[in-house]
Order: C-alpha cells, then sequence, then structure tokens
C-alpha cells in the first residue's frame, strides 16, 4: 500500500501549474457517446479516475487514443452500452455514461456507482428525469436498466440539487425530441464546461451557470476539439497549502473566478491574493486567523474544500465553527486530523475547531480524496514525520501531487 511520507516545517514558495479539472473532465469524455464523429479534448488530466473512465469506454467498443493530456474518442464502434460492475464500482461519475447512451442507442444498463465513502449519494434524480422524457427504467441485480425508442423533451425538476443528475440529463436531452428544461440544476463551473463542450459538439442549450437550463434536441452531434476548464479544488488545495505554511505561490493555468467563496474566506484567513488573467497569487500571514463555513451548492462554499479549510483552522488563530450540508459522513478526516494534535470536536455535521500553536507528526490514514489533501495540508505544517497512509484517493483528483509539492519547496516522499 502506497504511503505518503511528509517532512513538515518548510514554507512553500514558488510557481505551479494547476491541471485540469477532474470533475470536469468526467462528463466530457462521456459526452463523446453522443456522436459518431471523433471528440478531441485537451488539458485532460491524468488520474486514477480518467483511466477508470477511458477503460469503461473502450469496453464499450470506443476508440481511446491519448497523447499527454489531449484525448481523442471515437464513438462510432460503440456496440456494447452496458457499464459493468468491475469498472463501475471505483467511481461514481461512471453513472454519467447513463444518459448519453440511451439518447444515443435507445438503451443501457448502468451498474449502481460507488466512490468515496462521504455520504448517500442516489442516483434516483437520474432515473426520474429519464422517466419523464419517456424511458422504461428499472433497478434490478444492481443495474440501472433503461430503454426507450426515442427520449423525448420533457419539463423536468430535480429535488435536490445534483451536479451529475443535471449533467446527465443535460447530456439525454441533446439527441431528445423537443425541448427539454431542466430546473432546480446545479450551477457548478463544470456544469458550464459540460455545456460549452456540448454547444461545441452542435448542442443547442441556454441557460448553463443559472438554476434553469434549457436544451432543445438536435439529430445528431458532430465531432469538436475542446480544452477542459482547471481544476478549481486542486487550485483551492494548493492555496491552502501555502496558507498553513506561511508560504507565497503563483498558481498558473487556473482562474479566480471558479472560487470565489474559497479565496473569500483565505482572504478573511489573513491572506494577500492577488488574481490574474490566467493566475493566481497568494502571500499568507505569519499566522492564519480562524475562519468559520458552511457547505452548500456553487456558488457558496465547495464541499470538496472543507477538509482542507479543517486543516488550515486546525493551526489558525482563534475557534471556527464548520458545517456540512452537503454529505452525512464527510467528518471523517477530523478523528486523523486529531491524532496530528487538533482540537476538534464533532457535533452532528458541525465542527468545532479551535487552532493549536502546532501539530505533530503522526501515522494517519486518508479515507476519501479531500480528507487525504487535508491531511498533506496538516502535515506539511507539523513538527517532525507525517506518514499518510491509503493515498490511493490522492491520485484519484491530484495529477503529479509530490512533484509540485516539491516543487514549492515541500519535503515529500512516496513509499510503496
Amino acid at each position: 500500500m502506497d504511503k505518503l511520507l511528509i517532512a513538515g516545517g518548510a514554507r512553500l514558495s514558488g510557481e505551479i501549474a494547476i491541471s485540469g479539472a477532474k470533475n470536469a473532465a468526467l462528463p466530457i469524455l462521456c459526452a463523446a457517446l453522443l456522436t459518431t464523429e471523433p471528440v478531441t479534448f485537451t488539458n485532460v488530466p491524468r488520474l486514477n479516475d480518467i483511466g477508470t473512465l477511458l477503460r469503461l469506454l473502450e469496453q464499450m467498443g470506443v476508440k481511446v487514443t491519448r497523447d499527454g493530456d489531449t484525448v481523442t474518442l471515437d464513438a462510432a464502434g460503440v456496440n456494447n452500452p452496458v457499464a459493468s460492475y468491475e469498472m463501475v464500482k471505483t467511481m461514481r461519475a461512471s453513472i454519467l455514461v447513463l444518459g448519453p447512451l440511451v439518447a444515443r442507442f435507445g438503451e443501457a444498463r448502468v451498474s449502481l456507482p460507488g466512490g468515496c465513502a462521504i455520504g448517500a449519494r442516489p442516483v434516483d434524480q437520474h432515473i426520474k428525469g429519464l422517466q419523464a422524457m419517456g424511458a422504461e427504467v428499472k433497478v434490478e441485480h444492481g443495474y440501472v436498466h433503461a430503454k426507450v425508442p426515442r427520449l423525448k423533451g420533457a419539463r423536468l425538476f430535480t429535488d435536490m440539487v445534483t451536479v451529475t443528475g443535471t449533467e446527465n440529463l443535460m447530456m439525454a436531452a441533446c439527441l431528445a425530441d423537443g425541448e427539454t428544461v431542466i430546473e432546480n440544476a446545479a450551477r457548478e463551473p463544470e456544469v458550464v464546461d459540460l455545456a460549452n463542450c456540448l454547444v461545441a459538439m452542435g448542442a443547442q442549450i441556454s441557460g448553463a451557470g443559472g438554476d434553469v437550463i434549457r436544451i432543445r434536441g438536435v439529430k445528431a452531434l458532430h465531432g469538436a476539439t475542446y480544452r477542459v476548464m482547471p481544476d478549481r479544488i486542486e487550485t483551492g488545495t494548493y492555496l491552502c497549502a501555502a496558507a498553513v505554511t506561511g508560504g507565497e505561490v503563483r498558481l498558473t493555468q487556473t482562474s479566480g473566478s471558479y472560487l470565489d467563496a474559497v479565496i473569500d474566506k483565505l482572504m478573511d484567513a489573513g491572506c494577500e491574493i492577488v488574481t490574474e488573467r490566467d493566475a493566481i497569487r497568494l502571500t499568507a500571514p505569519a499566522r492564519l486567523n480562524a475562519v468559520s463555513l458552511r457547505t452548500a451548492p456553487y456558488p457558496a462554499f465547495p464541499t470538496d474544500m472543507q477538509a482542507q479549510f479543517m486543516a488550515l483552522n486546525a493551526v489558525a488563530d482563534g475557534t471556527a465553527v464548520i458545517r456540512e450540508t452537503i454529505f452525512e459522513n464527510r467528518f471523517m478526516h477530523a478523528v486523523e486530523l486529531q491524532r496530528l494534535g487538533a482540537d476538534i470536536k464533532i457535533d452532528g455535521n458541525t465542527a468545532f475547531v479551535k487552532g493549536v500553536p502546532r501539530l505533530q507528526g503522526a501515522t494517519v490514514m486518508a479515507t476519501d480524496l479531500r480528507a487525504s489533501a487535508s491531511l498533506i495540508i496538516a502535515g506539511l505544517v507539523a513538527e517532525g514525520e507525517t506518514t499518510v497512509e491509503r493515498i490511493y484517493h490522492l491520485d484519484r483528483g491530484y495529477e503529479k501531487l509530490e512533484a509540485k509539492l516539491a516543487a514549492l519547496g515541500a519535503n515529500v516522499r512516496r513509499l510503496s
């Protein structure tokens, strides 16, 4: 089992480039299923989840060509519209093949997804939407089986804001007869990025980025070349890492426009932040101020940055109150941070974090992707050495993590 060994105490400084967004790349890659023509995507990060999805697409009959951060997909020969449990069990985003497959082929069998153990993330909104568009959907033997001669436009209202649900239904609607309106749609930048990609492929979509998205179905989509947006969560993670170490960093190939809530909190913590057209510069104070926060759907504070800010607050001056409203099991990293000396108390969906003067190195275990990042951040500022176990989670969402941290002056090393 791979581990990451961190010698704490180094002040991060320097410049690194941010990779493409995993959470944008996954649905965008699935969009290739909607056309018989080749589609080329650039700025695609090399991550385990991306590799898993590409293998899943190959299993369906998609021709996959990869060269660095460029991926070309040719779905003309798809002959197996099935996503098996073996391919889906480690990655929830696999459910995103459902909408495109049903839209183009009239049928799909997709295993119920797995992924991080951070709480229930049901697919009922995906199913409800496809049924409203005329599909017959059954859940049997662990698979979602959807079938329809041709999807028809419909008015869809999701009972909860769901990013993957919005993305799945938006892709499905691109080839449906008539107009589809998705109400209570997710507003995340990744949803907008997918919509922009689909429009580049010939889709007719308006309203992405708001809570009502309109899609006018077309007979067919065509090939295109599209660049995936930068990863806003990776950006926020490195900003937090620099902040806790009292560092000064410049992150390139990214944008502050996706991170207003995170940047506001970092400035409240005492950091000086300058945003450029395609870069962000952060200068941290000698000691951070504690910042309270509440997670909520975009444009509010992202749940995917909650763990990183818990690590930041663990060494800040004062007490912070963190309320998690998205996932019910997303405080599992708190116990591991306590092993490093953090003063954290949990009451239901609320964490009370009292900053301590210093953390101490220890062996900790990652429980999910963002929890892994929080433990890395804590290890960077802890006295002595910290060993983070089960870092395969990190490989799902952070490209070249050790190399990027080392480029900023961190002392990190992977152990097998």
